[in-house]
This record gives structure tokens, C-alpha cells and sequence, in this order.
């Protein structure tokens, strides 16, 4: 495994985070403990998760994926072993039975959020708190064009300084940023380092072969400021292993499952997916394995957020780290974005 500082702090994180957003809908709590060990066995000691979770979001599963994670802490006792992210959830996207809805990066919000996450974690502490998307309207989640609404949010000043008391009090480490912009990305470092508050140490955005928007605008934030990136959906919802190619919808798979995943399979993007798995198999590669390694392999990402259903998929995941792209392969990947930058921002 290979290691990267975040941020300017003093924790070192494996460059795969282990991520799990399926545990509690597609993957058991048995399955779950076994991901973790598998991961903790190949040299990852970084754990993404958010009090949302899993994913599809639903008032049935809420929070389930904090439990597992907690009930696992308790049963080994190495929590000390695991550098550990959670989010809190903002406004919108059918989530009205998270604190009844309505929800704001405030005082209130942040604290309630805090204290219930390190309940179901079984911790004393979350290592890297995130703010899991905006609370204002801006243009995150495959939205490219941005269009401007005055409406009243939690002033990001308010944000800084409630988080700042959960970093005092001993409840969190340090503060991250998730589907940000870049205005909101620099503002919130700005009123850090003017205040003195605690300065976002990463930001967690999606980054793919078939998304890279993060690199126009963010990804030179992310080198300077020392804000780098956790890449989520590496693999684009799997598409990018090649396991959807020629209309496959292979059972159990996550947009076999569930309908409501279309970010990634526009006409254009699948048209674009192909040419990607194609490349793989020219150079004998497995198509995950390659799209894994690409993102790993940026100098803006600190950690690349794999996910998986099975154990034989993250040990294929896991295995990415000791792949190298060639100068030759990472030109034709270039030649394909040319043809085709972005079809699935």
C-alpha cells in the first residue's frame, strides 16, 4: 500500500480508502466485517462513510452503515487502527427524516449530527468530518450549468465556527469538504485561515475516466491549498469495469438494482465507456483495475474511494495500487477524452 499525508496534518492515508456506501442495502453486516478485514490486511487504514448511508438513501436503512462500522469497532477494538471520515447530510434529496428535515449546516445541526454519528460509530472521535454536499443551491451532483438563486443559507462563516467547537471539544479532527465548488471550496479556506477556524484539509468530489470536471477549476485548488481530493465513484458506478457492456445488466449489480443511477449511462458515456474497456483488454488489463489506477495516479488526489459488493471485487480493487500506467496507455486515455471529455459530469 502507498501512503500520502492529508493535508497538512499529521495523519498519513492509504491512497485507497475503503468506502461503504452499500453496507446495510447491498452487502450484510458479516460482509461488511469481512471488506474491512480484507482492506485492513492489504495496508488501508482509511474508511469513508457518512451518517446518509447506505445508499439508495431511505428512512428503512438510515444510518445503517454508521452501525455496522460501530458494532465493528467494538467487536475487534482497533478503532486507534483506522483513520475514519463520516459526513453530515445537507438539504434536499428526499431525506426529510434526517433531523425532520430541513436540514442546515448550523450550530444545532452540526452538533446533533456529530453526536449521533459518534454514537453509532462506537467512538469517541471521527478523524475527518465532511459537509456531504452544499446547503446552498449551486451546481454539484452532474449539474454543470450554474444558475443563480437568492435564498437564505447558513452563512458559511456560522458553518466554520460550529465546527470549530466539535474540533475543540475533541469530537472531530479535522473538517472536509464534499461536492464543492470552487468558489465554496476557497471561500471556506479563506475565512479558515482570516479567523482562525479549522481549514478543510480535502475535498470529496467525484473524479472518473468519464468524469473529470474536477480537474477545471478545482484540481489546481486542490495542489496549492494542500486540499486534495477523495475521489468517489472512481469506476463511474462500475460501468468502467465493463461488466455493463453491450446492455449487460448483470444481477445484483447496482443499476441492475436500482433505476434511479443514470449519472453515468447517457448514450455518449457508454459510447465513451467502451472505448475505455476496450483500451484495457488491448493492453491486458483489467478495465477496473485501469480506470482505479488512472485516478489514483493524479497529484491532486490524496486518497481514491473504491467500493465494492463482493470480496473478489476488492481484491481486484486492492490490487489496482500496484499497477503503473504506461506513458503509451495514459496518451491513448488522453486521445479518448479528446474525442469525448466528460460525457458523464
Amino acid at each position: 500500500m502507498k501512503y500520502r499525508r492529508l493535508s497538512r496534518t499529521d495523519l498519513n492515508v492509504s491512497a485507497l480508502c475503503l468506502g461503504t456506501m452499500t453496507w446495510g442495502e447491498q452487502n450484510t453486516q458479516a460482509e461488511a466485517f469481512a471488506q474491512i478485514d480484507m482492506a485492513k490486511a492489504a495496508g488501508v487504514n482509511f474508511i469513508d462513510t457518512a451518517e446518509m448511508y447506505p445508499v439508495p438513501p431511505k428512512a428503512e436503512t438510515y444510518a445503517s452503515t454508521e452501525r455496522i462500522i460501530g458494532n465493528y469497532f467494538k467487536t475487534h477494538g482497533n478503532r486507534a487502527d483506522w483513520i475514519l471520515a463520516s459526513k453530515i447530510a445537507g438539504p434536499g434529496n428526499g431525506i426529510d427524516y434526517i433531523r425532520n428535515g430541513e436540514l442546515k449546516f448550523n450550530r444545532q445541526h452540526i452538533q446533533a449530527a456529530v453526536d449521533a454519528s459518534l454514537e453509532r460509530l462506537q467512538t469517541d472521535w471521527i478523524d475527518l468530518y465532511q459537509l456531504h454536499w452544499p446547503e446552498r443551491s449551486t451546481n454539484f451532483f452532474g449539474q454543470l450549468g450554474y444558475s443563480h438563486k437568492e435564498q437564505n443559507f447558513t452563512p458559511l462563516e456560522e458553518t466554520l465556527a460550529a465546527l470549530d467547537e466539535q474540533v475543540k471539544a475533541g469530537k472531530i479532527r479535522h473538517i472536509g469538504l464534499s461536492n464543492e465548488t470552487p468558489w465554496g471550496t476557497m471561500k471556506y479556506l479563506q475565512l479558515a485561515e482570516s479567523r482562525g477556524w479549522p481549514r478543510a484539509v480535502s475535498i470529496q468530489n467525484p473524479y472518473n475516466l468519464l468524469n473529470r470536471s474536477f480537474e477545471v477549476g478545482l484540481a489546481e485548488i486542490a495542489l496549492r491549498e494542500d486540499c486534495g481530493l477523495l475521489a468517489y465513484s472512481p469506476m463511474a458506478f462500475g460501468m468502467l469495469s465493463g461488466k455493463y457492456e453491450n446492455g449487460a445488466h448483470p444481477a445484483d449489480a447496482r443499476i441492475t438494482l436500482f433505476s434511479r443511477f443514470t449519472r453515468y449511462t447517457n448514450p455518449q458515456a457508454i459510447a465513451a465507456c467502451s472505448q475505455y474497456v476496450e483500451l484495457a483488454r488491448q493492453h491486458s488489463l483489467d478495465p477496473a483495475q485501469m480506470a482505479l489506477a488512472f485516478v489514483t495516479g493524479q497529484p491532486f488526489v490524496t486518497s481514491n474511494i473504491i467500493g465494492a459488493t463482493t470480496l473478489k471485487q476488492l481484491e481486484s480493487n486492492l490490487a489496482s495500487i500496484d499497477l503503473d500506467l504506461s506513458s503509451d496507455l495514459l496518451e491513448a486515455i488522453e486521445a479518448i477524452h479528446r474525442k469525448q471529455p466528460n460525457p458523464a459530469p
